[in-house]
């Protein structure tokens, strides 16, 4: 009886994990010294074994690495606890913003490993849990460069290299306004690690599907006021390889992303959300379609016009690489078709009615009726003989 009346509390329910709640006590004091850049209350959650010395170490360094970011909110929601005796694993979601740029947390994935000295527990260490990426700051010391539209965080790079990022994405913030309009918040966060591999890193994804990509954008789809700030990631290996405009024309895409984020969901496209990109991107570049879209432009003169819009597989970073470029160019053409024949204010509402349909199914097909006044098989008959029309 008395063994009961320990496990089971009122009305039959198990008594409530005090050891959970204990975890979570140290979560949040080790959130607190993050926050308030408290390095000693910071490393007084770590353990204090001798075989988490080393790891004591990384997290001090880490700690240090993220002084420069600055944090509007940074705290840990533990979801899972597993405990043998003195030692557990806690599964926990790291929630952060960026003061002035996230307008909801960033939130990621982390597994800790803790062991309780004198019926306290202490942090031995914190990773990234299964495929989730690493953090910036995991990686070397954060410098940061203000912009007048733009936050660039970098590590492993020099503060002029990371300024001309800044440069760039404030040239790219008002050119999407300009473009997409005043909905959205008119600033970027761009991410630049040491190499494509620290790209990789952040991603939680193999360097080997993002050699060839120069930049990606991160975060949440979801409805207006839902999605964080986007991270725009760097590939610098892959930048370097760029000329002026080229680098100019990829932030520029990226922003848009950031932009068009709140009206891009599952029943987005992805010729849409890419081709879109690739049109405010463009748009006052002066390049003919010739020179934007250079395999389409070949295999239109070969007399091989595609018969559909790029599908979604087309746009796999890891497939054939000109097939990827063509899905990209064909998108933009698209785009480029209805901004020509619409009008650039038709182009951004059919993008939102897109987005805005509850699902993939019949979204592209009543955006167009309602929209355009077309259907899908009229649209699709005048992409192709645009194609023919403008390049070949």
């Amino acid at each position: 009886m008395l063994l009961l009346a320990g496990l089971v509390g009122c009305g039959g329910r198990p008594a409530p994990d005090t050891q959970a709640a204990a975890v979570q006590q140290v979560l949040d004091r080790r959130a607190t010294a993050v926050l308030d850049g408290d390095r000693s209350a910071f490393l007084a959650t770590g353990a204090r074994t001798p075989d988490a010395a080393s790891r004591a170490a990384t997290e001090a360094a880490e700690f240090d690495n993220l002084r420069a970011v600055p944090l509007a909110a940074w705290s840990y929601r533990l979801t899972a606890l597993h405990r043998t005796g003195d030692r557990a694993t806690a599964d926990a979601q790291l929630r952060y913003r960026i003061r002035g740029y996230d307008r909801a947390p960033v939130t990621a994935a982390r597994v800790l490993r803790l062991t309780r000295t004198g019926g306290r527990w202490y942090v031995a260490s914190d990773e990234p849990a299964g495929k989730s990426g690493r953090q910036l700051w995991e990686q070397g010391a954060v410098e940061v460069v203000r912009g007048r539209h733009s936050l660039v965080l970098g590590a492993g790079q020099p503060r002029d290299v990371l300024r001309t990022y800044a440069d760039l994405a404030d040239r790219a913030v008002p050119a999407v306004t300009e473009a997409w309009g005043t909905d959205w918040p008119g600033h970027v966060v761009v991410l630049v690690p040491r190499s494509l591999a620290g790209m990789a890193g952040l991603l939680g994804a193999p360097a080997s599907g993002y050699r060839g990509i120069a930049a990606v954008t991160t975060a949440e789809t979801g409805g207006a006021g839902k999605a964080p700030a986007d991270r725009v990631v760097i590939n610098p290996d892959a930048y370097a390889t760029l000329g002026a405009l080229g680098r100019q024309v990829v932030l520029t895409h990226e922003t848009t992303h950031v932009a068009t984020r709140a009206h891009t969901t599952p029943s987005t496209p992805l010729w849409l959300s890419e081709g879109y990109a690739d049109w405010v991107g463009y748009r006052r570049s002066g390049r003919t379609p010739a020179q934007v879209a250079p395999e389409l432009d070949r295999s239109v003169a070969l007399g091989h016009v595609p018969t559909a819009l790029p599908g979604d597989a087309d746009f796999a970073f890891a497939g054939d690489a000109e097939r990827l470029a063509g899905a990209y160019e064909g998108g933009w053409m698209a785009c480029r078709m209805i901004a020509d024949r619409w009008g650039e204010a038709r182009l951004n509402d059919f993008y939102r009615a897109v987005g805005d349909h509850p699902g993939r199914a019949g979204a592209v097909e009543g955006a167009l009726k309602k929209v355009l006044g077309t259907t899908p098989e009229r649209f699709t008959r005048d992409w192709r003989a645009y194609l023919k029309s403008r390049l070949g």
